[in-house]
C-alpha cells in the first residue's frame, strides 16, 4: 500500500508518477491532504478558506480523466494553494482585510484558468498580509512559521510559504511587490520564483502596486516551482503588460545542467547590514557551485540600492490608485500598516514619484549591464533568517526610511523587473532556514532555474521538513 502521508511531504515530481499510473487516486490524495490541513493548520493559520467542495469536484474529475487515458501532465491531480488576492470563481477573495469580507469572485484569474486546465486541484485561499503589504489587520489571523511558530512566516505571501513548507499543499501561488515571494520562501525554507515582470498574467489579481507586482510559484523543489511557472506563464490579452517570450520546457532545461555558466557576486553587497549566517551560507554556496562546474566571478554592484529609498513612494502612490473606492472615506477600517502606506501615498508629490521612476531606470540599467558579464547574480534572498514574531510585530508600521534595509536584496528586482529564484541553503543556529537567490536576465528564467537546480542536486537542504 502506498504511504500517502509520506507522499504528502514529498514533491510534485515525486507524486505525479503515482497519479499517472493510477497507483494512487487524486481523490485519496486530496482526502489525505484535507486531513493534514485539519490536523495542523489550526496552529499555523496558513489558510483563510479551504475549498473542500471545489477541491473534491476537481479531484473526482481528475480521477476520471486519468482513468480514461486523459492525463494532462505532472500537475494533474496535484493540490495547490492560492494566495487570497487571486480570483477563483465562486470562492471569497478578501486580501485578508475586513474591507472585502463577503466578496465572492465571479471569474477565475488567468493563472487559475491555466492551472485548472493543467488539472491542478485548488485547495483554497491562503493567508497574507492585508492587501499584500507587510502588516496584518488586527481582526485577522496571522500565519505562523512551521519551523518555529514563535517566528514570522514572512511578509505578504506568508500563508503561501507556511502552507508549502508544512506540506499543506504541494505548491502555492505568491505575489511579489518588494519581496513577498522571496521573504516567505526564505524564512519558511522553500523555493520561490519571482518571474520577469510581465511573464505571468495578473488578470484577476487584486494589485498592491500595479507597476511593481509580480506573480510566481512557491514549492518544495526547483523542478516543482519550474513546472508551475511553465503552466502559469505566457501572454494574456487581458493583461497588456504580459510578455510574448517563447515557451520553455524547464525540466528539459534542468537536464542540460549548468556546467560552464557564470555566477556573479558582489561580496561587499552580500555582507553589509546582513546577518552573518545568511551571508556565510551564500559564500559557502560559491564553493559548491564551483565544484559543479560553474564559474564564480566578482561583480561591483555599487548603486544597486540607490532606488530603494523611492520604493515606498512608488508603491504607495500605485496602491492609492486602486483604493480610491475605500480611501480615505473608510480609512479607519484598514489595519495600521496599510493605512499608513495609503496616507503616505496621498501626501506624495508628482515630483517625488517622477524621481522614483528615474532611479528605477538606473537600477534596471545597472543590473542589465552586470548581466552582460555573467549569467546570473548571486546574493542572499533576505537580510536575515526569519525574525521572531515579537520583533516583527504583525501590526507594525515599517517607515519609508526603514524599508530600504529590509528589501535590500529583493527590492532592486521589483524596480527593474528581472527574474530571481530563491532556494534554501542552510539553517541558522536557531534552526531557522537560510536562503539565497539567483537573479537572471529579463525573460531568461531557464538559466536561473538550471543554476538553482544544479545547487539543489548537490545539497540536502531542500529535503528537510519542519517537525510538526
Amino acid at each position: 500500500m502506498t504511504d500517502l502521508d509520506a507522499l504528502l511531504t514529498g514533491t510534485i515530481t515525486a507524486v505525479a508518477p503515482y497519479l499517472e499510473r493510477q497507483a494512487i487516486s487524486p481523490v485519496d490524495l486530496l482526502e489525505a491532504q484535507l486531513a493534514r490541513i485539519e490536523k495542523l493548520d489550526g496552529r499555523l493559520q496558513s489558510y483563510l478558506h479551504v475549498s473542500v467542495d471545489l477541491a473534491r469536484t476537481q479531484a473526482r474529475r481528475a480521477a476520471e480523466e486519468i482513468a480514461t487515458g486523459h492525463y494532462r501532465g505532472k500537475l494533474h491531480g496535484i493540490p495547490i494553494g492560492v494566495k487570497d488576492l487571486i480570483s477563483v470563481k465562486g470562492l471569497p477573495t478578501t486580501c485578508a482585510s475586513p474591507m472585502l469580507q463577503g466578496s465572492i469572485s465571479a471569474e477565475n484569474a488567468t493563472i487559475i484558468e491555466r492551472l485548472t486546465e493543467a488539472g491542478a486541484i485548488c485547495m483554497g485561499k491562503l493567508n497574507l498580509a492585508e492587501f499584500a503589504l507587510t502588516g496584518y489587520h488586527p481582526t485577522m489571523p496571522v500565519p505562523r512559521n512551521p519551523w518555529n511558530t514563535d517566528y514570522s512566516a514572512g511578509v505578504s505571501s506568508s500563508g503561501s510559504g507556511a502552507a508549502t513548507a508544512a506540506s499543506l499543499c504541494y505548491g502555492a501561488i505568491g505575489t511579489d511587490t518588494g519581496g513577498s515571494i522571496r521573504f516567505p520562501a526564505s524564512w519558511c525554507g522553500v523555493v520561490g520564483i519571482k518571474p520577469t515582470f510581465g511573464k505571468v498574467s495578473r488578470h484577476g489579481i487584486f494589485p498592491l502596486a500595479n507597476t511593481l507586482d509580480h506573480v510566481g510559484p512557491m514549492a518544495r523543489s526547483v523542478a516543482d516551482a519550474a513546472l508551475m511557472l511553465q503552466v502559469m506563464e505566457g501572454i494574456d490579452p487581458r493583461d497588456p503588460t504580459t510578455r510574448c517570450d517563447p515557451r520553455v520546457d524547464y525540466l528539459s532545461a534542468i537536464r542540460q545542467g549548468a556546467q560552464g555558466l557564470k555566477v556573479g557576486i558582489d561580496r561587499a553587497y552580500c555582507v553589509a547590514d546582513t546577518d552573518p549566517a545568511q551571508a556565510a551560507a551564500t559564500f559557502r554556496a560559491c564553493y559548491m557551485l564551483k565544484a559543479r562546474g560553474l564559474e564564480i566571478h566578482d561583480l561591483d554592484l555599487t548603486g544597486i540600492m540607490d532606488g530603494l529609498p523611492h520604493w515606498y513612494t512608488l508603491c504607495s502612490v500605485d496602491a492609492l490608485s486602486w483604493h480610491g473606492q475605500f480611501f480615505p472615506a473608510r480609512a479607519s477600517e484598514y489595519g495600521p500598516t496599510f493605512r499608513a502606506m495609503l496616507e503616505y501615498g496621498l501626501a506624495a508629490s508628482a515630483e517625488e514619484y517622477a524621481r522614483g521612476q528615474r532611479f528605477r531606470l538606473s537600477t534596471k540599467t545597472l543590473i542589465d549591464r552586470s548581466l552582460e558579464k555573467v549569467d546570473c547574480i548571486l546574493c542572499p534572498a533576505t537580510p536575515s533568517p526569519a525574525i521572531s514574531q515579537a520583533a516583527f510585530h504583525p501590526q507594525g508600521v515599517i517607515t519609508p526610511e526603514a524599508m530600504p534595509a529590509l528589501i535590500r536584496y529583493s527590492g532592486p528586482t521589483n524596480l527593474s523587473g528581472h527574474p530571481s529564484i530563491t532556494i534554501p541553503n542552510g539553517f541558522s543556529a536557531e534552526g531557522m532556514p537560510l536562503a539565497m537567490q539567483f537573479i537572471g536576465r529579463r525573460g531568461d528564467e531557464a538559466t536561473i532555474v538550471r543554476i538553482a537546480a544544479a545547487y539543489e542536486q548537490a545539497t540536502e537542504w531542500h529535503k528537510r521538513r519542519p517537525h510538526l
